[in-house]
């Protein structure tokens, strides 16, 4: 037996747990949810390993949770027989947040204690939520296939350090054992116990034990008392909650089991539960959240549902079971068809699997459809109402990369798309609200890019279509110019940029203003060939705008060009960007612009006009000094 080792906990940990200690959970008795479910997900581990290796089951194959209490101890532990910790995983596992992004995450928290214990719950740190109602938690744990004497103990009060030792340990498993604090030792009772687990844990599917309690005669005039048994008793259902029939599952079951899977502590915002059958059999449980979760962004994250195989585990994030565009879905996926020892490699090629990926596609997309319609269904509940656009404001930039990733279903989300516009300044413009309001006579649906919807909405470009009165959506998450190569048209109507290619309003503009934009190009055309040399660096053309009324100047990109901010944003990504010149287009009847002809200053006159309408488009001078020195020279 090796000396005790006191070992330091990760800065982040230890920040992690001062917040635990200090009541972070408004609902304390969540940390036996969490217990359970690591304890469960032990099992599920153990049994995935077996597959290739039965001798992991040792002389125990039945694989089981329990829980006991001791109240002369004041202790209460949630043991398992599954996979079970080496010295090195319990160091590993116990002491330190290994996970990508674990910066940023202690980052996020704020000492709010319902955001931040979201942010604890999504990111699979459960264990540490012992410490709400222990003052010491003590881990013993035998990985499966190790010797006795290969056991470990670990123990911490939750401050800055742990210890850890070699124990014997016949029995292969973990069990963590809470050394209560004052204010809970109303935990060392049966009946809470199991109120608890059956609200929170019912749905586990393996069996959840506890000692059985009995009744106890006073002897001599005493009176009775209950005592606890030697014999166990299941208190849980003990089956898989998506085996069973969807008329015996409650919807506060369905919502528990939602957080047991996702670690979230919110309720979801929709859920859909059913059995296929047909070429390829499959059960699909699929929640989507209220919320999405701090690291939505980030690459690197595994997503995914996750995966059994007739009831057995196989592994957490089987991201080929959906598209990446909804890697925000939580849930749960049981086949029938594929095999036991399925690998990660194997998902990508097989039958099945592309047959199951469709159809939790589909499944999501008519979620959200039924969320969508809700929004103005007579009688559907002002609750009911608000969800789709909670859902949109928290995934709808990611549901925008579905254009590009999934052509046989572009059209069903087109129609889930929300905007903001000149009409609405919340994002609640779909495409099929923006065509029943289009003018007679509107040939297309306009749209215009911009870093936020402030400048989206100051954009020059938008002065004649807010003259005539024409709707223009506001384009402004990161992706949409990207998805936006991928929806030319809408229900048979073009979309189109109001900064791209020249302005053609057709009917909607009279005889009377295209003959004054003709006459106001040729009277300008001297000074057009001048701006054209002095910007010749900057500007791929200079012309007389059709779409201006009060800004002297604009810049717009060619048909088909990348525009101005999406080359912004590839140069902010390290990516190069097309090396495509502008074009600036020029309000003739602006006073400015007519001072330009007389002017002695005509050089810088003209570069003040490019880099002005630069800066209206969100962009920088390429020489900002240069371009101070010109303005004072003019004020002075």
């Amino acid at each position: 037996m090796s000396q005790k080792q006191t070992l330091s906990f990760q800065a982040e940990v230890a920040q992690l747990l001062h917040l635990v200690t200090h009541s972070l959970y408004s609902n304390k008795e969540i940390f036996l949810r969490e217990l359970v479910s690591n304890a469960s997900d032990a099992c599920d581990k153990l049994r995935f390993e077996a597959l290739n290796d039965t001798s992991l089951y040792e002389d125990a194959p039945n694989l089981e949770v329990r829980v006991s209490f001791d109240k002369e101890a004041r202790t209460l532990t949630i043991a398992d027989n599954g996979i079970g910790l080496s010295q090195q995983e319990a160091i590993d596992n116990l002491g330190t947040i290994a996970k990508s992004g674990t910066r940023e995450f202690m980052n996020r928290l704020s000492g709010d204690q319902k955001a931040d214990a979201q942010l604890i719950g999504q990111f699979g740190v459960g264990f540490y939520s012992g410490f709400i109602v222990a003052d010491r938690i003590t881990v013993e744990s035998r990985r499966a296939g190790l010797k006795p004497e290969e056991g470990v103990r670990w123990v911490s009060g939750g401050a800055g350090d742990f210890e850890v030792e070699s124990i014997t340990r016949p029995q292969r498993g973990t069990s963590v054992t809470l050394h209560l604090r004052d204010d809970a030792l109303d935990y060392l009772s049966t009946w809470k116990l199991k109120s608890i687990i059956g609200r929170y844990s019912d749905h586990i599917s393996l069996p959840i034990l506890m000692r059985k309690e009995e009744w106890k005669e006073g002897k001599d005039g005493q009176p009775g008392e209950h005592v606890l048994s030697e014999e166990w008793e299941t208190v849980n259902q003990a089956t898989a909650l998506w085996a069973r029939a969807k008329k015996d599952i409650t919807p506060e079951q369905y919502k528990e089991f939602y957080k047991s899977v996702s670690h979230d502590h919110e309720d979801p915002l929709a859920w859909s539960h059913n059995r296929v059958e047909g070429s390829t059999e499959y059960t699909q449980l699929l929640y989507i959240p209220a919320h999405a979760p701090f690291d939505l962004w980030n690459r690197e994250k595994a997503a995914g549902v996750k995966l059994y195989v007739k009831r057995v585990f196989i592994m957490d994030d089987a991201e080929a079971l959906l598209p990446s565009y909804l890697r925000f879905v939580k849930g749960v996926v049981d086949s029938a068809d594929l095999p036991l020892n399925v690998s990660r490699e194997l998902l990508q090629e097989s039958r099945d699997v592309k047959a199951i990926r469709e159809g939790n596609t589909r499944r999501v997309l008519s979620m959200l459809e039924d969320l969508a319609k809700a929004e103005k269904e007579e009688g559907a509940s002002e609750e009911d109402k608000a969800k789709y656009a909670a859902f949109y404001t928290e995934f709808g930039a990611v549901l925008k990369e579905g254009l590009g990733e999934d052509f046989a279903n572009r059209e069903r989300l087109a129609k889930l798309l929300r905007f903001a516009s000149t009409a609405s300044d919340t994002a609640s413009v779909s495409l099929a609200d923006y065509k029943a309001r289009m003018k007679e006579g509107q040939e297309a649906i306009y749209y215009v890019t911009g870093d936020t919807q402030a400048a989206a909405a100051n954009s020059p470009q938008l002065e004649i279509f807010r003259k005539k009165g024409l709707e223009v959506l506001f384009m402004t998450d990161r992706v949409d110019e990207w998805a936006l190569n991928y929806l030319e048209e809408f229900d048979g109507t073009p979309l189109q940029s109001v900064a791209k290619g020249q302005v053609d309003l057709g009917k909607l503009q009279d005889e009377a203003e295209k003959k004054a934009a003709e006459e106001a190009a040729e009277t300008f055309k001297p000074v057009l060939a001048r701006l054209k040399e002095a910007l010749k660096d900057k500007a791929q053309d200079v012309r007389v705008t059709t779409r201006l009324v009060d800004s002297p100047a604009c810049l717009v990109v060619t048909e088909g060009g990348v525009s101005l901010q999406l080359a912004r944003l590839l140069k902010q990504a390290g990516q190069k960007a097309p090396d495509t010149k502008p074009v600036l287009e020029v309000n003739a009847g602006h006073p400015l612009v007519q001072k330009l002809e007389s002017s002695p200053n005509f050089h810088d006159l003209a570069h003040i006009l490019f880099d002005q309408a630069l800066l209206a488009e969100g962009g920088l001078p390429e020489d900002p000094a240069a371009y101070v020195k010109r303005v004072n020279a003019l004020l002075a």
